[in-house]
């Protein structure tokens, strides 16, 4: 499991770090105003049917299935369930869109209620960029079961590499468009999303008929495969894509409070998004195969070890990582987003909302691995009913904080309602006899919260002391090299306390990097 999530999250961080690119992009030409806004809301609404139908209860709910089909039934039988699959959920998503571009402004009051107030160019601007926009649902949502595919037969790297050219044609389009002039570069980035999707379909459709998995052409039955995974997939719609709905909620909050609060918002969470995205995708990615492998044949034992082990490799990255958003969270946005148009108030609001988000991160990441322990077992009630509870909180706790805390109130109800989400998963797979970390797991994961606590209040002090001014600094080179000369020294002092707090040894440490430097050579 540590391969694949080493492939998968190697490819996931590449496509993270090009997304930073076209993120800085963005934020140099159009800064964070109602242009910036309105090209965020029309990026929402295909993202949020992408995580709910295409990364979140489809595939939840196909991949166990498909991967039973073809262990037990042959890959003949499990192609064309994949393939009436694919066109069910494709035939559905058009219809969505069709009536989507249809009651556009509708659907943009619905998302976006403060717009219709003060900026009406705002509104206009999201209603348009919005309809270009939204055939990419459709386009992401057939890759992602393409990619499905590819992850149940363990090929991880052709589906991750995929996604990366949604990030390169996204800087090209935003570069092509600023050639042009301000609202010019909204609609050429909107253009360039609906395309990256065509080439990602077309790219995983190479790679599925390269592995000898490409699902046919073929008319949706419902045949009794389908038939579960529609019952599969229903209460799922909300429980695996509780996440992006809480994200939607802020949304949704955020066009309620002053110009550019949606734009605060969403540069704080793609910076967040970055270890989220990459722990939480990686392992979610190679986890749910693994479990439903394990589910199929009965080992309950090997599901709880393979949830054990999946817990430690997300706590040695996802502690420090929050401990350092926590602690360098100005240096942060401001080294990375803080020219052009995007001015130094930009800069202190976003890093607000970054160090709210960051103290949900380890939530997010671990629910993530718990959510795949229900779906494995074909069990997507639990985890809607959990995730119905928490939209709900959500909801509430947003209302409760809009208006004293400003655009701090939604990334601070994310959190909270993360946190809960996780602890009554945990308790749920408790009771399932799933999920029982032993006094040394516990012993471990104490050891790695001293090393990122420690190591967090170090690198604060050095921001409070010596890097003070860093958002000042003229040019990104300077700031940059303060940042990671930081990040560095920080990452070494935790290297230094996991060793010191023996949370890892010499010995493992060779161990594993012996194994790695064999598997390239192999």
């Amino acid at each position: 499991m540590l391969r694949s999530l080493l492939t998968v999250g190697g490819w996931t961080m590449i496509s993270r770090l090009l997304g930073l690119v076209r993120d800085q992009l963005l934020a140099f030409f159009l800064g964070a105003g109602g242009v910036q806004d309105a090209y965020q809301i029309a990026f929402r609404l295909p993202n949020m049917f992408r995580r709910l139908f295409g990364e979140g209860a489809f595939n939840a709910a196909f991949i166990p299935l498909f991967t039973g089909i073809f262990e037990k039934e042959g890959r003949s039988k499990a192609l064309l369930f994949a393939g009436r699959s694919l066109s069910m959920l494709v035939m559905w998503l058009v219809f969505l869109t069709v009536l989507g571009e249809i009651f556009m402004p509708q659907l943009i009051d619905v998302l976006a209620p403060g717009f219709r107030h003060g900026n009406l160019h705002r509104y206009q601007l999201a209603v348009q960029l919005t309809r270009i926009t939204l055939p990419y649902m459709v386009l992401i949502c057939a890759a992602a079961l393409v990619a499905g595919m590819l992850n149940g037969r363990n090929h991880f790297s052709a589906a991750s590499a995929a996604y990366v050219t949604f990030n390169i044609v996204g800087i090209l389009s935003i570069l092509a468009g600023a050639w042009y002039g301000h609202d010019d570069i909204a609609q050429a980035g909107a253009w360039g999303i609906t395309l990256s999707g065509v080439l990602q379909l077309a790219l995983l459709l190479w790679a599925a008929a390269r592995h000898h998995i490409l699902p046919p052409l073929c008319w949706p039955v419902l045949s009794h495969n389908i038939r579960l995974l529609l019952r599969r997939m229903a209460p799922g719609l909300v429980g695996s894509g509780v996440t992006q709905l809480n994200l939607t909620v802020d949304t949704i909050i955020a066009t309620l409070l002053p110009t550019g609060s949606i734009s605060w918002l969403y540069f704080a969470d793609r910076v967040n998004q970055l270890p989220l995205g990459v722990l939480g995708a990686a392992l979610g990615t190679t986890l749910l195969p693994l479990l439903s492998r394990h589910a199929s044949g009965g080992d309950r034992v090997a599901m709880r070890e393979s949830l054990d082990q999946a817990m430690t490799y997300a706590l040695l990255p996802v502690l420090p990582a929050t401990a350092g958003l926590l602690a360098t969270a100005p240096l942060i946005m401001s080294t990375l987003f803080g020219y052009g148009h995007f001015t130094l108030p930009d800069v202190v609001n976003s890093a607000g909302c970054l160090r709210a988000y960051a103290l949900g991160l380890p939530a997010f990441v671990i629910i993530k691995l718990l959510a795949p322990a229900f779906f494995a077992e074909g069990d997507t009630t639990t985890p809607v009913r959990v995730g119905l509870m928490t939209l709900a909180l959500n909801l509430a706790l947003n209302l409760a904080f809009y208006r004293p805390l400003a655009w701090l109130g939604p990334p601070l109800a994310s959190a909270a309602a993360a946190l809960v989400n996780m602890s009554v998963l945990m308790v749920l797979l408790y009771r399932r006899d799933l999920f029982r970390p032993d006094r040394r797991a516990l012993s471990q994961a104490g050891r790695i919260l001293l090393a990122a606590v420690l190591m967090g209040l170090c690198a604060w002090a050095v921001t409070r002391t010596v890097l003070w001014d860093l958002p000042h600094w003229h040019g990104l080179l300077a700031r940059l090299i303060g940042l990671m000369s930081l990040i560095g020294l920080s990452g070494g002092l935790y290297a230094f306390l996991l060793l010191a707090l023996r949370v890892v040894t010499p010995a493992q440490l060779r161990s594993f990097a012996e194994r790695r430097l064999n598997r390239r050579r192999g």
